[in-house]
Parts: C-alpha cells; structure tokens; sequence
C-alpha cells in the first residue's frame, strides 16, 4: 500500500479523530508473533486501538486512551522540540507509520505516539508548520544571566521553566557521573592497596 503524498487541508487534519482500521491488523499481526502470549497481549492493544482519539486544534494536539486506566497527554505546539516519522516494513505494507513527537522535557522518550493515521506525512508537515509558527511568535527573555539576553526562540523554543528542569535533570546526571567515577577510583585504589600474593 502506498500514501498519497498530495497536500491535505488543515480541515483535513483537524477532522482526525481516531486510527486508521489498519492499525488494528497492524495490533493483530504484532500479536500474533508472540505466540503463547497471544491475549495476554492483543487485549489491551484491543482496547488501546478502540479507545484511541485525537484532537488537533490551533493551539496544540492532544491524544487520549484506555478503559480501566486512562491517559491523556495534551501538547501545545510551543512545548514541541522535534518530530520522527518512523515505520517498520508491516507498517508500510498498511500505509501507516509513526509520528513520534518529543518535548524539551529532558526525556529521550517521545511524549507521544500518534499512530494509525495513513496521511502521516501530511500530519507530520502540518505539526512541523505548526511547531515553528509557535517558535516564530512571541520572544520570552529568559532572566538568566548566562544567556546573554537571548530569547526562547533562540534557545530552541524552551521557556524558562523547561530549561530548568532540563538543567536540573543534567546536573543530577553530573552528579551521579562523579559518584561513579569516585566509586571506580576508590575501587582501584583498594585494589592497589592489597597485598600481592604472586
């Protein structure tokens, strides 16, 4: 199968709401390769695919699932760092893929999936026109010295609560790399330390 790759209608995407049917074959034939584990797995894929939905708006995007435990995330289109577009071969067959948008949060993992759409790459255009018409908007002055007055936009679009948890997040990191090396050190030195027995 092969997506048109024509330009869609922003009233196009906004009337996205729920996945594609073919990601539900797709939830299947994923399922089906696990074998013994078949329904453990299937069923919340099941109920994963049936209770999925969408909303795009002028603001943002925000996506929504499950039964017993439901999860909302809600992205406005100035938190948005980067966008991926990724496929595996039975992805392609179906003529879908995966629009993995990630945040300035720090983590390495996409704050959200949207899977099951088969304009994928029209969606994936409209986000990226959206993401830098947020950045292009207005300039917040982060009050930090070491910046050099620099505005949001130019530190990538962060506001200043996002590049203090970014900062924080790196300087625990820093941290827990030293504690590590000082282990090591001493690990050395009292291995040095020991008498020889040769």
């Amino acid at each position: 199968m092969t997506t048109d790759s024509s330009p869609v209608s922003t009233e196009a995407i906004f009337a996205i709401e729920r996945p594609d049917s073919n990601l539900m074959t797709y939830y299947a034939l994923a399922s089906i390769i696990t074998g013994p584990a078949f329904p453990f797995v299937i069923l919340p894929l099941y109920f994963r695919y049936h209770t999925m939905r969408y909303r795009f708006t002028d603001e943002g995007v925000s996506m929504r699932w499950g039964i017993l435990f439901r999860k909302e995330i809600n992205l406005t289109f100035a938190r948005i760092q980067d966008i991926h577009l990724t496929s595996n071969f039975v992805e392609r067959w179906l003529g879908l893929a995966r629009i993995q948008i990630q945040t300035a949060s720090g983590s390495a993992k996409a704050e959200m999936t949207i899977e099951g759409v088969p304009q994928f790459e029209a969606l994936r255009d409209f986000l990226y026109s959206r993401m830098r018409g947020a950045k292009g908007g207005a300039q917040v002055v982060v009050p930090q010295p070491s910046d050099g007055g620099r505005s949001a936009d130019e530190l990538g679009g962060a506001t200043a609560d996002e590049l203090a948890g970014v900062l924080r997040e790196v300087a625990g990191e820093l941290r827990a790399l030293r504690q590590s090396i000082e282990d090591r050190d001493r690990q050395i030195d009292q291995h040095h330390g020991e008498p020889d027995d040769g």
